[in-house]
């Protein structure tokens, strides 16, 4: 698949619940970690979204928001996701952050070069991987 979004993370539907205009769809993706999107009704049905079904979550490395491991704070992001950085690539304004979960999970965020600078982030940071669950688009074979 060619789309501009860095997280392409491919999964199995592992449930769908039904709300009246949006539903919640949970993935079960391929190292075994699960991601809560959130998306239309219409288009989880135009989708043909059930159990077992294959798709691919696509989320914007702006989306993902990182947090410092030891932050003491409580989020109501439904995907948290605990990793290690390992690469930092500065540009003018944003740096580009990859990050890789326990399970091999391998995220990309965006985030400004102050952020990068107060947060102190370096290879071998950890963080955790914020993706609320209206900000993932879900993808299926045609």
């Amino acid at each position: 698949m060619s789309v501009s979004a860095r997280n392409q993370l491919s999964g199995v539907v592992a449930s769908v619940t039904e709300g009246a205009v949006n539903n919640e769809v949970v993935l079960t993706l391929d190292g075994g970690e699960t991601l809560t999107t959130v998306i239309t009704r219409a288009s989880s049905n135009t989708l043909g979204l059930v159990p077992g079904k294959a798709a691919i979550a696509l989320v914007k490395a702006p989306w993902v928001i990182l947090a410092s491991a030891n932050s003491g704070l409580v989020f109501s992001a439904r995907n948290q996701f605990r990793g290690k950085v390992t690469s930092v690539i500065p540009g003018a304004v944003n740096s580009t952050i990859h990050l890789v979960t326990g399970s091999g999970l391998v995220l990309t965020s965006t985030i400004t070069n102050e952020s990068v600078a107060e947060m102190q982030v370096s290879v071998g940071s950890e963080l955790i991987a914020l993706i609320k669950a209206s900000s993932v688009i879900l993808a299926t074979k045609a």
